[in-house]
């Protein structure tokens, strides 16, 4: 299992938590993966938006998205330390190393059909359509 992983998280903070605080918590989430030996490759702060339904009388929170490199050990430390903090109302972690692998190798099938089938690579106009004969006379 040397090959690191990339996972995307997702995580809701409550709307009620001042910017600071989420910072701070975004900071600290970001420590612990650095400490457990996985690397941050984006950390995106997306702002307060609406809840798609209600979560403990709260309909709205601030979005937090974090894509990981790293094992899977880092993930666990993360999600247990998610759940016991009172300011986290959700939180969601998706592993996307492998539906980006195939979607990668669909990408380069569709290529190689599409420079398989004539006429692929040249865009050449369509045939001009012929002037209609010249009516003959019969006197």
């Amino acid at each position: 299992m040397a090959a690191n992983r990339i996972y995307e998280v997702m995580f809701i903070i409550d709307a009620d938590a001042p910017d600071d605080e989420v910072a701070q918590l975004s900071e600290a989430f970001q420590r612990i993966i650095t400490d457990q030996g996985g690397s941050i490759t984006k950390a995106e702060t997306m702002g307060k938006r609406r809840l798609a339904y209600p979560i403990d009388r709260k309909n709205e929170g601030t979005y937090i998205l974090l894509e990981i490199e790293g094992s899977g050990k880092e993930i666990a430390e993360l999600e247990r330390r998610m759940r016991v903090n009172d300011r986290i109302i959700r939180y969601l972690t998706v592993r996307v190393d492998e539906d980006r692998r195939r979607a990668e190798k669909f990408q380069a099938k569709r290529a190689r059909k599409a420079a398989k089938r004539p006429g692929a690579q040249k865009s050449e106009p369509a045939p001009a359509m012929a002037a209609p004969a010249p009516a003959f006379d019969e006197a």
